[in-house]
């Protein structure tokens, strides 16, 4: 019999447990589902950073962005949960794609996010086997433009819309 070591050994890691999110699924309307819930999740993220930025004038573009945003991703979240798909866990922070240091930063920001979140949405559009979900999509799209169109009515840019949200013609 061997006595046991005085000395315990513990592990210890540099690095807290960080949780990790589910892999894309492989079908591709469900990818695309999750992929418009990752992009409401950073949107979500990005519009705090935007409200920071803002002038009081624009704070209910914020609060109207965000609440879509919630509310869509929300019900997105229920459509891959009634499929059992894993949905995409939402990040503690997201890399920004411009520097937002005034107003007219957290605009372009705004309106980034709203052409990236169109992207997404469109792609929903394209990739849905469901007319129900293809209609939320379409749905979504809409409010993305609408919104992408405030914002840049904010910034006073022209045109103010595009002809076809969410793609490159």
């Amino acid at each position: 019999m061997t006595s046991p070591d005085p000395t315990p050994t513990t592990t210890t890691s540099s690095r807290a447990a960080e949780p990790t999110s589910p892999s894309k699924p492989p079908n591709a309307a469900d990818g695309a589902l999750f992929d418009a819930i990752a992009t409401a999740q950073a949107s979500i993220y990005g519009y705090g950073i935007v409200s920071a930025h803002t002038v009081p004038d624009t704070n209910y573009l914020v609060s109207a962005s965000m609440a879509q945003h919630r509310k869509r991703r929300e019900e997105a979240l229920a459509m891959l949960q009634a499929r059992s798909v894993d949905a995409p866990l939402p990040a503690a922070g997201y890399q920004l794609p411009i520097e937002v240091d005034n107003p007219t930063d957290a605009a372009n920001l705004a309106v980034r996010m709203e052409e990236d979140t169109a992207v997404a949405w469109r792609a929903v559009v394209e990739q849905a086997t469901d007319e129900q979900e293809r209609a939320f999509a379409v749905g979504a799209l809409t409010e993305c433009a609408v919104m992408a169109a405030r914002w840049s009515r904010v910034l006073g840019t022209e045109p103010i819309t595009v002809a076809f949200p969410g793609g490159t013609e």
